[in-house]
């Protein structure tokens, strides 16, 4: 009986939903907190295009966690300004890979996506009913480091 319950289950899908380039600046660097070694990374701006147009303003902050064997836990929070208003983002993700492409993307060198793991759930706040079904649904985004900036690409979870 319990398998059938799982065979019920419906089989996710994924769509192409917009594109996102978000420009950082330099980390801040506390150190080891309570919480693990913590960096807070600024949010300088940005643009995202596709099925949701929008202008990403300055003011976040990316909240990272680096973990002992040097992958990034990604929590951000930023804001962006559509045609219809305001929209707050929140981003909770990972980034890891072998410790020497892991030093290359900290020193701002390309590196191919395929060489490391990037990947986040984008979700959405917004206060305009042209957002709400951003709100009731999950994206998630495939993402590259490239220098000053994170791009990614998200998808609707269907």
């Amino acid at each position: 009986m319990t398998a059938d319950l799982f065979a019920e289950l419906p089989q996710p899908q994924l769509e192409p939903a917009f594109d996102v380039t978000v420009h950082v600046g330099p980390p801040i660097d506390p150190g080891v907190t309570s919480a693990g070694h913590r960096r807070l990374v600024p949010i300088l701006g940005g643009r995202i295009t596709g099925s949701l147009e929008a202008e990403i303003l300055p003011g976040g902050f990316d909240r990272q966690i680096i973990r002992e064997d040097g992958t990034f836990g990604i929590d951000a929070d930023y804001a962006g300004n559509t045609e219809h208003g305001p929209l707050l983002l929140h981003a909770r993700g990972v980034r890891t890979g072998p410790p020497e492409i892991l030093a290359r993307l900290g020193r701002g060198e390309p590196v191919a996506p395929s060489e490391y793991y990037f990947r986040t759930v984008v979700e959405f706040e917004s206060s305009a009913p042209e957002h709400a079904h951003l709100q009731r649904t999950l994206h998630v985004a495939v993402c590259r480091r490239e220098g000053a900036a994170v791009h990614y690409r998200a998808y609707r979870l269907h």
